[in-house]
């Protein structure tokens, strides 16, 4: 068996042959170059999803498939693949996540109006590990979505996405509610390619910077090493104006950064991938494959201004009534006051906070500024305006699978396919916050801090099966079986000790912790393991030469909550040479992640618009447990699919219905405010720290849903203005509803998961090709979508229905060196702005959006950024 040859054995899961390679796709027949048609034939278009069968076209799948070729990739100007990828997808939704804690680090991605984490992701056709990172301020949604990290995948290593628009975890098991993205890497012996890219956003912010290439090398004379590497940096944006608080103190002559507090995507820095796909024939029946991936990258992004007068647990804790005021009264021995009762008796005064800046009353300069045994924030250097914490991260993640597969050679086993594996994923996440302060340590606190890391590692075995068997039908019937052993820790590590310490000044009402992100406590940490184990049949029967059916179904056994049995069936009937009709029925589930059932967290967030701490348990902590939390169960679901394949010439066109009943899904509960009671019950039961906690959420299995909707794709090409024109339209409507859910979810979490995803998404791809230009088009319709900001029911508005337009031009100056000049959202279209009156507005000056300091709600499905252009240089050899 030759290298070139080797995907004849393309059962380590379902091997799909394109024969209609571009044309049957979403944005692989977007955007072809002319040479790209000469060399057709020669391209291989393998769907390494869906079931296990024999490679058929996608004309002829049972189950909606886009495969979106590398040069399509590579020909958006966003350097994140999430971004990338919701150009493609009009059913992909990706939200751009300012202060929203680690989901700025790690962005959750939305596949048909599921969570981020309900689509299973592979790479080469294995299960990708998760990221460490759960986003605990997800936008509704996602709130807890704890998925991998599509974004350290760079496009320069791929040869092709796909994407399965279906259920599928009777053959992959959990997380493939929505659907499932296969992401393979090049495979090529030889070539390669060196790309430079810079580009900003029309606003002179975001400068993005990267350099990427891929050099395909061969491994003796019967294998390939292919190699793949990128580097970049971005700086931050800011869409904001300044707070009219914090306006107000700069009037009062304070130092206030303007603005105090910045909308807009994080800074990152030293963002180097490396990916490299190895494969090697080992005799004409077989062969073994390597590939892995080292990535790392530093994030930094903005968190909420701590106004200097109201800011509880800092400032005041009467939301500016009075300033809260520290005694540092030597006890008897020289000590500071522990809040035990060793001062000498000497209490501070109470401080009325009646003027624009308090510091400039002469009861501060009296009993504050001038009293050394009288201590307040506002004294310190640099806190007098307030502060505004930086919340960011060292993401590491590193990847190695390693496999064989081929044909049995043995006369017992003859015509049997086999594909052994296994593989290795960790993500790492190190937090730091900056710019901020423990509170309950006065004077003695430092600024900046290292809350501590969570570590996701897994470990996946398999072993995978595949014989044809002759049974008198149209073809040969597949019958393919399987076993995977899998393996996921969860691994939290305790932050340095001044970011979790319980400072002297607690008892006087000063909070515990680095204030914004409190560090992770060692009674927080450990290890959290899970085991599972599955096995499979699936088969695909070609009942008629225009008749294919497949059945799959999956047993998967966990050591922590039991086992389950799913199933899948599926058919594709050609009625006629042009038109097929085609189905699926699914039941699925998505297992709670070992990090939802343990993690802990104490995070700032806005509650009525007021800034407090709250924190996340896991659902079996006494306290919430006390609130109604239990141990979380898999999610179930049940979805079928009905569609139409329409082919006529070059003209391609396919329209699918879905509908996905989820039951028992998994979020993060509401923030449950804790009474007196509450806290005395749990103090009782040896609670500790109970009188710093205001509010507590907790993973649950909390309600349920029904999500329904249609995509259509429709392709042709032609020879068209002196060139080859490819076109592309793609829609999608897409709607959630909440069929069942308890005050844990609350009316507002139900709001944000039925509305805040636009219900209709489509796209239009016209790709032009010259003697030595190309000219990529894509215009982007989104229709109307719930705005909400910092996650305040009061702010809820409609966003408007907008249209952008991503454009590049390509110049191929000789066969080795191509320039292009693009742009995304070219007509520079804004995100709608904040319109709504918050409480307070005649005190700021008669403000009417912007009492956080944001320009644009944050759940626009384009962003809010705006236009953004760029410059490429490639260099092919």
């Amino acid at each position: 068996m030759t290298i070139r040859n080797r995907k004849k054995f393309g059962f380590n899961a379902l091997s799909f042959a394109v024969s209609m390679a571009l044309a049957g796709t979403l944005a692989s027949s977007a955007a072809s170059a002319a040479d790209d048609k000469d060399k057709l034939e020669d391209v291989e278009k393998i769907a390494v999803v869906g079931s296990r069968a024999t490679p058929r076209s996608i004309g002829d799948s049972t189950v909606p498939i886009d495969i979106i070729s590398g040069d399509d990739i590579r020909k958006s100007g966003n350097s994140d693949m999430l971004e990338i990828l919701k150009g493609a997808v009009p059913s992909l939704n990706v939200h751009s996540n300012p202060i929203s804690d680690a989901a700025s680090l790690v962005r959750p991605a939305n596949l048909r109006g599921l969570s981020a984490d309900s689509t299973l992701i592979l790479l080469n056709g294995k299960r990708r590990h998760r990221s460490s990172v759960i986003a605990f301020l997800g936008g509704g949604i996602n709130d807890g979505a704890h998925g991998p990290d599509i974004s350290v995948i760079p496009s320069i290593a791929l040869k092709q996405v796909e994407v399965l628009r279906d259920g599928a975890a009777a053959q992959y098991g959990s997380d493939a509610i929505a659907g499932v993205m296969n992401f393979v890497l090049k495979d090529n012996a030889e070539g390669g390619s060196l790309e430079v890219k810079t580009g900003e956003y029309y606003e002179g912010d975001g400068a993005t910077t990267e350099v990427s290439g891929n050099i395909g090398m061969p491994l003796t004379e019967d294998g390939f090493v292919n190699l793949s590497f990128q580097y970049k940096n971005a700086d931050p944006t800011s869409r904001s104006v300044q707070r009219p608080d914090a306006q107000a103190f700069a009037d009062a002559g304070l130092d206030v950064a303007n603005p105090a507090q910045i909308w807009g995507s994080p800074e990152i820095k030293d963002d180097i991938t490396l990916f490299a796909n190895l494969g090697l024939d080992l005799d004409d029946h077989s062969e073994a494959y390597l590939f892995g991936n080292y990535s790392e990258r530093d994030v930094k992004g903005g968190f909420y201004y701590r106004n200097p007068h109201n800011r509880p647990g800092v400032y005041s804790n009467d939301d500016g009534a009075t300033l809260l005021v520290g005694d540092l009264t030597p006890g008897p021995v020289g000590q500071v006051n522990d809040g035990l009762g060793l001062g000498d008796g000497i209490d501070c005064p109470v401080i009325n906070i009646t003027s624009a800046d308090v510091t400039q009353q002469q009861d501060y300069i009296d009993n504050v500024q001038n009293n050394p045994n009288c201590f307040a924030f506002n004294e310190m250097n640099g806190l007098a305006g307030g502060f505004t914490p930086n919340f960011g991260g060292n993401i590491v993640d590193t990847s190695l699978v390693a496999g064989t597969k081929g044909e049995f050679q043995m006369d017992f086993l003859e015509g049997i396919l086999y594909d052994f594996s296994g593989s290795y994923g960790s993500n790492e996440s190190s937090y730091k916050i900056v710019n901020t302060l423990n509170a309950s340590m006065g004077p003695d606190s430092p600024r900046d801090f290292n809350p501590g890391k969570y570590i996701q590692t897994e470990w996946n075995f398999n072993a995978d099966f595949v014989k044809f068997v002759d049974w008198g039908l149209a073809d040969d019937v597949s019958i393919a079986t399987g076993l995977e052993w899998h393996d996921e820790t969860f691994e939290v590590v305790a932050g340095d000790e001044a970011s979790f310490k319980v400072g002297p000044l607690f008892s006087q009402g000063f909070g515990i912790g680095s204030n914004g992100f409190p560090g992770f406590q060692p009674s927080a940490a450990g290890e959290y393991t899970r085991k599972n184990k599955a096995i499979y049949l699936d088969t695909s029967m070609p009942i008629l030469d225009s008749l294919v059916a497949e059945f799959a179904v999956r047993y998967e056994d966990y050591d922590s909550f039991g086992s389950t049995v799913n199933y899948k069936l599926a058919a594709n009937w050609n009625i006629i040479d042009e038109l097929a009709v085609r189905g699926s029925f699914n039941t699925g589930f998505r297992a709670p992640t070992v990090g939802q059932a343990n993690v802990s967290n104490v995070q700032t967030n806005l509650s009525g618009g007021v800034l407090v701490d709250s924190a996340l348990l896991p659902p079996t902590n006494p306290i919430s447990a006390q609130l109604g939390g239990t141990e979380l169960t898999p999610e179930e679901s049940k979805s079928f699919t009905f569609g139409t394949v329409y082919t006529q010439g070059d003209f391609f066109l396919t329209v699918d219905y879905y509908n996905i009943k989820v039951d028992d899904r998994i979020s993060q509960s509401e923030k449950i405010e804790l009474t007196d009671a509450d806290k005395a019950t749990l103090k009782a039961a040896g609670v500790p720290n109970v009188d710093g906690l205001s509010q507590v959420s907790f993973f649950t299995n909390d309600f349920d849903t029904t999500t329904q909707g249609v995509d259509i794709v429709a392709n042709y090409s032609a020879e068209l203005f002196a060139g080859d024109s490819t076109f592309a339209l793609a829609y999608n409507w897409n709607k959630t509803e909440v069929d069942r859910y308890t005050d844990i979810t609350g009316d507002f979490k139900v709001s944000r998961l039925e509305n805040d995803l636009p219900n209709h998404r489509a796209t239009f791809t016209w790709g032009q090709s010259w003697d030595q230009f190309n000219l990529f088009t894509r215009v982007n319709y989104f229709g109307e979508y719930q705005g909400v900001h910092v996650d305040y029911d009061a702010t809820i508005n409609t966003g408007e229905a907008a249209v952008t337009v991503d454009m590049e031009l390509s110049y191929f100056i000789n066969d080795s060196f191509s320039v292009a000049l693009g742009a995304q959202n070219l007509f520079d279209q804004d995100a709608t702005e904040i319109d709504f009156t918050p409480a307070g507005a005649a005190e700021c000056g008669g403000c009417t959006n912007n009492q956080w300091g944001g320009i644009y709600y944050e759940t626009s499905p384009f962003g809010f950024n705006g236009g953004y252009y760029y410059l490429k240089g490639t260099y092919t050899f």
